[in-house]
């Protein structure tokens, strides 16, 4: 039987924000932020690299909704307000994301507020995304729509990439003076795509009937978010997957956000190239997410995700020693693989923990939202402190191998096989 019109629109949600992971994050910004920025700037008497002051705008980001998130999921549960939080969310990273069109490297404190609303309104507007999967479908079908959403995502922002690259690489037959200038309106396509294609999602997912929001739902919210710590913290399995999510995020969630400058820096990569290798990458993250899907299917999410942490592992080995184009693309590919599918896989695993008819999921999700966020904070802070006392990226990438080595201890120790692979059944 078809998916829903419901499933169908939540996955559609995937499109919308996915341009912002990859043309935002990891393309086509980091390029043009290297370009119009200087090589080092001075605060407080110090002397920081251009890319750890990126690195550590995005840590602050991620900070920010880590500490802010849980709060607002607890009032979304107790208020059924789940899809007025994910819409306000999105209206901010949208608008932030426009609002770089007017960052041209002069600016550099205004350039860098975009990044960090831009930054907030994504992944606020994410954990109430992933809320809805456990409210929407049954457990046996989480791995194959996770999987789903994320496929359709990475096709979306394959587009939006193209067209841009495009733009690019042609930029003079299109009326463009220089290739920085096509770059600088694809922010603002960012925007309008993500915002456009979000009222898919929105105008499908409903919101429960609830309270209305005014000040005693802070302290109503509050209460439903220690409902679900004290849930997660007594079960084992979820406490021990959350510790391990919380170490493999900080290897791959850092690596998947200075892929281009590490390209770019270490070895020596034209931006155009990048973005071809990107596109590749991209649509490899397709196949990775529906190959893991089914993996995980045959054999249980225990087993997938282990799979794909070996391979992360060998990455940062990789990273260190890469040293040709040649290599570097080799690399690209074996990240892309397992891209979509540890990410998809994640998402679902973890839904699969909530007790069943529950009306916390956001709650749920926030501690989720949590540990990648502050995963993602520590990655890319040491990955940033790395490679400024020890003048080099390569160094940084190693670091992020020992997360990769405890997550898997973790994981090994995390007893998932009894939870699942769960029946199949007909959707």
């Amino acid at each position: 039987m078809k998916l829903s019109k419901t499933i169908n629109a939540w996955c559609s949600y995937d499109i919308a924000n996915s341009v912002y992971k990859l043309l935002i994050t990891t393309v086509l910004f980091p390029i043009y932020y290297k370009a119009v920025t200087n090589e080092s700037y001075n605060y407080l008497g110090i002397e920081f690299k251009n890319t750890v002051v990126y690195d550590y705008a995005l840590a602050a980001a991620f900070l920010v909704i880590a500490f802010v998130s849980p709060l607002l999921s607890g009032i979304a549960d107790y208020g059924g307000h789940r899809k007025k939080f994910m819409q306000a969310f999105t209206f901010i990273g949208a608008g932030a994301c426009a609002g770089m069109y007017l960052f041209n490297g002069n600016n550099m404190f205004y350039g860098l507020l975009t990044v960090v609303f831009a930054a907030i309104g994504y992944e606020g507007a994410t954990l109430f995304y992933n809320s809805f999967l456990p409210r929407i479908a049954h457990k046996n079908q989480h791995d194959r729509i996770s999987a789903r959403g994320y496929s359709w995502g990475y096709a979306g922002s394959v587009i939006l990439l193209g067209i841009n690259l495009v733009l690019v690489m042609k930029y003079e037959a299109f009326g463009f003076s220089t290739q920085l200038a096509p770059i600088k309106l694809s922010f603002v396509q960012v925007g309008v795509w993500w915002f456009s294609f979000s009222w898919i999602a929105f105008f499908f997912l409903k919101d429960d009937k609830g309270d209305k929001i005014h000040h005693h739902l802070l302290k109503q919210g509050y209460k439903e978010l220690m409902t679900v710590q004290r849930y997660i913290f007594s079960h084992i399995v979820t406490r021990r997957f959350l510790f391990s999510f919380f170490f493999y995020s900080m290897g791959l969630q850092t690596l998947m956000l200075v892929a281009i400058m590490f390209g770019q820096s270490e070895i020596g990569i034209e931006g155009s190239k990048l973005i071809v290798t990107i596109l590749i990458l991209q649509l490899l993250a397709i196949v990775g997410a529906t190959f893991f899907a089914y993996i995980s299917k045959i054999f249980g999410n225990k087993l997938s995700i282990i799979s794909m942490l070996f391979i992360w592992l060998g990455v940062c080995v990789g990273g260190f020693m890469v040293q040709t184009v040649t290599q570097f693309y080799i690399l690209a590919a074996g990240v892309g693989l397992v891209m979509g599918g540890i990410q998809s896989q994640s998402r679902s695993t973890f839904s699969k923990l909530i007790p069943d008819n529950s009306n916390d999921t956001a709650s749920y999700f926030s501690f989720y939202n949590f540990a990648e966020k502050m995963a993602i904070v520590f990655g890319m802070f040491s990955f940033g402190f790395i490679e400024q006392i020890t003048g080099s990226a390569r160094n940084s990438v190693i670091a992020l191998g020992i997360y990769f080595i405890i997550a898997l201890v973790l994981m090994w120790r995390t007893p998932l096989n009894k939870w699942i692979p769960l029946k199949t059944e007909s959707e």
